[in-house]
């Protein structure tokens, strides 16, 4: 059985991959001219390209990052501006935030409904309390 030439294979994935990035160049030329706002998934649907395969071509990813940031009227991000690897990204900070908000709630909801069981059983003693002994095999007075 053969399983085909790696040299064919890997020149069809060369030619296949040069092919995507001309139409991904050409669709942002296109979104410039046309004055349509700059992002990786108008460009993918303009190009007919997968959003993997821009994000993955570092170089049509900076050149969309760097248009789109453009657009926004915001400077491009630079490796300095970035956060460093020992501070927490805004992201981080976020759902830390939100996770601990969590928690305070989970511990007041934890703290009500064990409130709530200790009426329930008081309210529950109280009863017993008024039927009386059972098992006598009388039915309680009406």
């Amino acid at each position: 059985m053969s399983r085909g030439n790696p040299d064919n294979l890997r020149a069809a994935a060369a030619a296949k991959s040069a092919a995507a990035k001309t139409r991904a160049e050409q669709g942002l030329r296109d979104m410039i001219r046309r004055g349509d706002p700059i992002t990786f998934r108008g460009l993918a649907h303009a190009a007919g390209v997968s959003l993997d395969f821009l994000y993955r071509n570092l170089e049509i990813r900076r050149r969309v990052e760097q248009l789109r940031d453009q657009q926004r009227g915001t400077p491009p991000t630079t490796r300095s501006q970035q956060v460093g690897p020992d501070q927490p990204s805004s992201v981080v900070r976020t759902l830390t935030a939100q996770l601990a908000d969590l928690k305070r709630r989970h511990r007041d909801e934890v703290i009500a409904l064990k409130q709530a069981l200790e009426a329930a059983h008081g309210e529950n003693l109280e009863l017993r309390r008024r039927l009386g002994p059972r098992g006598t095999g009388s039915a309680p007075d009406s």
